[in-house]
């Protein structure tokens, strides 16, 4: 499908609900798709910039490296989807729902997101600057090598997830609940931002082998 397809189903009714389309590199952008649902479609690298997708509907969609920037996602759910690489910066994202997805190298920058929830999501390497996960609690979330600078994670509780060599500069742990999360990768100035945080007597043990202490 290309642009003139989807705006010609436009143009008959809406919302449409598309099964295994082939949209890779189409251009989406400024479309009003609310309400939209996608199934097994290919958007791989397509462009959605600025589109109005609140409420759609994505299942095990292939769209690496497609770009969601300034899009509306209010209430969207995403879920056993790949968006590897994919472009969601500064998204509207509210009650959005990521579930069973790969977003390895995603960027979700200035992304407003009050109530969004991932769970069980690949968030290796994804970008995710300043987000606040405050009082929330997060299941299998993978987010090794993830740049997680200056995110809020005062009170939320980790249940099978991994933090291992994330970028946690300035990232805020006060009451948070850890002993779910791998810690992997911890340096020594590192430590410090747990302070007020749970972790097990396991870990412990660990982050200071990583510290280079011997444990007698």
């Amino acid at each position: 499908m290309e642009r003139g397809d989807v705006e010609r189903l436009l143009a008959i009714d809406s919302p449409h609900h598309l099964v295994e389309c082939q949209m890779e590199e189409c251009d989406l952008s400024r479309l009003d798709l609310s309400g939209w649902s996608f199934e097994r479609c290919t958007l791989r690298n397509a462009r959605l910039v600025g589109a109005k997708l609140s409420n759609t509907q994505w299942r095990n969609c292939k769209a690496g490296g497609a770009d969601f920037r300034s899009t509306d996602l209010e209430e969207a759910v995403f879920r056993t989807g790949d968006y590897s690489n994919a472009s969601f910066r500064r998204a509207k994202a509210s009650s959005a729902t990521f579930m069973g997805c790969k977003l390895t190298g995603a960027d979700l920058s200035e992304i407003a997101g009050l109530g969004l929830v991932f769970e069980e999501v690949l968030l290796m390497a994804a970008k995710l600057p300043a987000f606040s996960f405050r009082k929330t609690t997060l299941r299998r979330l993978d987010f090794t090598g993830a740049d997680l600078r200056q995110c809020d994670f005062r009170d939320t509780v980790f249940d099978d997830c991994s933090l291992r060599d994330a970028n946690l500069v300035d990232a805020r742990f006060e009451g948070a609940d850890l002993r779910g999360a791998d810690l992997g990768g911890l340096k020594l100035g590192d430590a410090r931002l747990f302070r007020g945080a749970t972790i097990s007597r396991n870990q412990a043990g660990l982050l200071l082998g990583e510290l280079g202490l011997r444990i007698a």
